[in-house]
């Protein structure tokens, strides 16, 4: 974990950075700590694939001839090194495209367009393959595979229950309330119904004090996701890590409930640190594109700086937001329904309240109730404004606007990578 106190910082931003310079004498950069690239990415691939983690059985002797094969994998808004890593799989198999179908894993986002799914996966994989985008909403295309024992009936999309194979990909970071993304989420909420998603978001779980990052084993978001996989588990997962240059720093593959908590191991040891006191002023990001593309997206990197900033502080987050709210969905009529975050938490927490995509209304209230929420975007900033945010043109004059607020002791913290870092107050 990387602590520096320099004068010019660069905060990542969309697909690139944003400079600010700030003063030195009371300021620290937060970053986890840096790890390469892998120096070569295929070769480190194989690797991994052959010698896979758990189970013993090599990607290559997975699949028989005849069989058909179903790729769950993260939709635009998770940066999963799609183009690269289904390639090689398929290499590695030798299957018959025709036989492949690859399902892009929106839960409850919107379908990705042609556009970004040929970016997201390449012109190989969209003419060869069956590429397709799961549709929570509509119950033709869903297969029910059993309760969990919180008592959700799960419905997952059919053509991964109908494969005689099933590969999952995912990307692990930490998350703001499931604790690490990746692994079986690639299924719930990646592939379920729009009830499993409703249910598998409530207010209780996202409202639980394990409901946070970094935190695995007693996550009830965590128990739920992996109840739900094992109703139709996948035969074989491959998760990767990445640097903040979107680059492979490691490969977690194979049995999916081992792989994964490797990973979730890995990225823990080197994305925390802990601080004796919390910020007056918190400036972060949402690890640029595309995790930035829209302000649903961005309440993560303000959850992570919410986790460092005093009581009545300063959160200020740098989303460029281009994709919007997003215009899908009810995330701005649920925070505009009232007054005040505080109303709209209190509505959100209300026994039988139950709507689509509260999840992150409810954590953006718990995080607007604790400091005051800035944000530096391309949304318009009346926008901003009707959700309680306050909008800033100039990000580096904002900075030290909230500096001046706080005093000439306040004490600012940066968060380039955003929801990379696991910061805390110990």
């Amino acid at each position: 974990m990387t602590v520096q106190s320099p004068m010019k910082v660069e905060i990542l931003y969309g697909r690139g950075t944003v400079a600010v310079d700030v003063p030195a004498e009371r300021s620290v950069v937060i970053e986890p700590a840096w790890l390469d690239g892998l120096e070569d990415e295929h070769a480190a691939f194989l690797q991994a694939v052959r010698n896979p983690v758990g189970n013993g059985t090599a990607l290559a002797d997975l699949i028989q001839p005849g069989d058909s094969l179903a790729i769950a994998t993260s939709d635009g808004t998770r940066p999963v090194p799609n183009s690269k890593l289904i390639p090689w799989l398929l290499d590695e198999l030798k299957v018959q495209p025709s036989s492949v179908t690859v399902i892009v894993g929106t839960g409850a986002h919107r379908p990705n367009t042609p556009e970004e799914l040929l970016e997201m996966f390449g012109e190989r994989i969209m003419t060869q393959c069956r590429v397709i985008n799961h549709n929570a909403f509509d119950d033709s295309t869903l297969e029910p595979v059993g309760r969990t024992p919180r008592g959700s009936e799960i419905k997952f999309c059919r053509d991964y229950v109908a494969a005689d194979k099933k590969i999952t990909l995912g990307f692990i970071e930490p998350h703001f309330f499931a604790g690490f993304s990746g692994g079986p989420k690639a299924l719930l909420p990646g592939i379920a119904s729009i009830e499993n998603l409703l249910d598998f978001h409530d207010a209780y779980m996202i409202g639980h004090v394990n409901s946070t990052w970094g935190v695995l084993e007693q996550n009830p978001l965590q128990l739920e996701t992996r109840a739900a996989s094992e109703l139709c588990p996948p035969d074989f997962m491959i998760n990767v890590t990445l640097n903040g240059r979107k680059q492979i720093t490691g490969y977690f593959v194979g049995a999916w409930l081992e792989a994964h908590r490797r990973g979730c191991a890995s990225v823990l040891n080197h994305a925390t640190i802990g601080f004796d006191e919390p910020f007056d002023v918190v400036v972060t990001s949402n690890s640029g594109f595309p995790l930035d593309q829209n302000l649903y997206q961005a309440v993560k990197g303000m959850s992570a700086a919410a986790q460092i900033v005093k009581p009545g502080g300063t959160i200020i987050s740098a989303s460029e937001c281009s994709d919007g709210i997003p215009s899908h969905g009810n995330f701005y009529e649920i925070l505009t329904s009232r007054p005040s975050p505080a109303e709209v938490l209190q509505m959100i927490e209300e026994p039988g309240y139950r709507v689509f995509d509260q999840w992150e209304a409810q954590k953006l209230t718990i995080i607007q109730k604790k400091a005051e929420v800035q944000l530096y975007s391309m949304l318009p900033p009346d926008v901003v404004r009707s959700v309680h945010l306050e909008p800033i043109e100039d990000l580096e004059a904002g900075i030290l606007r909230a500096l001046e607020k706080h005093g000439p002791q306040a004490r600012l913290a940066i968060l380039p990578a955003g929801p990379l870092t696991i910061p805390y107050v110990r």
